[in-house]
């Protein structure tokens, strides 16, 4: 599996497929603002002029996108385009790594099918440090032979892989993940506030906890940059409202009240509604200081 199509190089997309390059694989990559693509070009990808010749004669197409509209659009087509399930040769696997709905995964699966390839739904964990550093934790969803055969080409972007069941079942697990994350970073945003009110050196409060059982990837990761006001995004707060928003559904039909999910989702929307979508996640932070909020230690 050397020629490889990897659509989509925003903050995620480019450094994975980066490290791809970096590995000696044959990219052609494609992005709707090619600008963002030129980084990768000048290190000796190919520039595709849309999805659907990004996909021709490639071994493995790789998509990294935005929302299930893109990933529906990308597969199946649109207007301007021919979807990558018809452009791409017979055989081709298709690995999903955009965050989407479990239906939707399992829907481009029996089309790939289909066509006598294979696809594997595999979102991922680890943000733009993961994605740069290669050390994703990757959820694989789908056709195990096909994740079997893709899995030399993951091991340059994540140093956990792990094969999650059929189609779908890679997206369910990381609708797990989000629902964990969304307590999480608002835990850590909510312990951050409370040192700045309590007048601690926010620097070594957060590695004093973060060294214990409060410790987190969110805590090491986001903690300093909530402190900081470092809002640059290595995961957009719109992004993240996509995931809790297919979370918080998935759930609904199981039956399932999340309760710390929906509160979180609900804080989030409130920052996209101040127009903060586009910041990164550890925004969240603005929320309390919007709200203005004072500890009373007298109390």
């Amino acid at each position: 599996m050397k020629k490889i199509g990897w659509i989509g190089t925003g903050v995620m997309g480019a450094p994975m497929a980066g490290r791809l390059i970096d590995a000696g694989y044959t990219l052609t990559v494609y992005n709707r603002t090619q600008a963002k693509a030129a980084p990768l070009t000048q290190k000796g990808a190919r520039w595709a002029e849309s999805p659907a010749a990004c996909a021709k004669g490639q071994d493995v197409v790789f998509t990294m996108v935005g929302f299930p509209k893109d990933v529906e659009g990308v597969y199946f087509g649109t207007d301007d385009d021919t979807g990558i399930l018809a452009a791409a040769d017979d055989g081709t696997i298709f690995v999903d790594m955009t965050t989407t709905r479990p239906s939707l995964s399992v829907k481009i699966a029996e089309a790939a099918a289909k066509r006598g390839g294979a696809a594997v739904d595999a979102p991922v964990s680890g943000g733009d440090v993961g994605a740069q550093k290669g050390t994703l934790s990757i959820m694989a969803g789908g056709d195990r032979d096909a994740v079997d055969a893709v899995r030399p080409v993951l091991e340059h972007l994540g140093t956990q892989i792990l094969w999650e069941g059929g189609p779908g079942t890679g997206q369910h697990t990381k609708m797990a993940n989000q629902i964990a994350l969304a307590g999480t970073v608002t835990g850590v945003c909510e312990a951050v506030k409370y040192g700045q009110a309590a007048g601690l050196d926010l620097d070594k409060m957060l590695k004093s906890i973060g060294g214990g059982a409060a410790g987190s990837w969110q805590m090491t990761n986001l903690g300093p940059k909530m402190a900081s006001g470092d809002f640059a995004p290595g995961f957009f707060v719109k992004h993240l409202i996509k995931d809790l928003t297919i979370a918080d559904a998935e759930a609904e039909d199981r039956q399932l009240h999340l309760e710390v999910l929906n509160t979180v989702l609900s804080m989030y929307k409130d920052l996209r509604r101040q127009g903060m979508g586009e910041l990164g996640t550890q925004a969240i932070i603005a929320y309390y200081d919007a709200r203005g909020e004072k500890v009373d230690f007298d109390e």
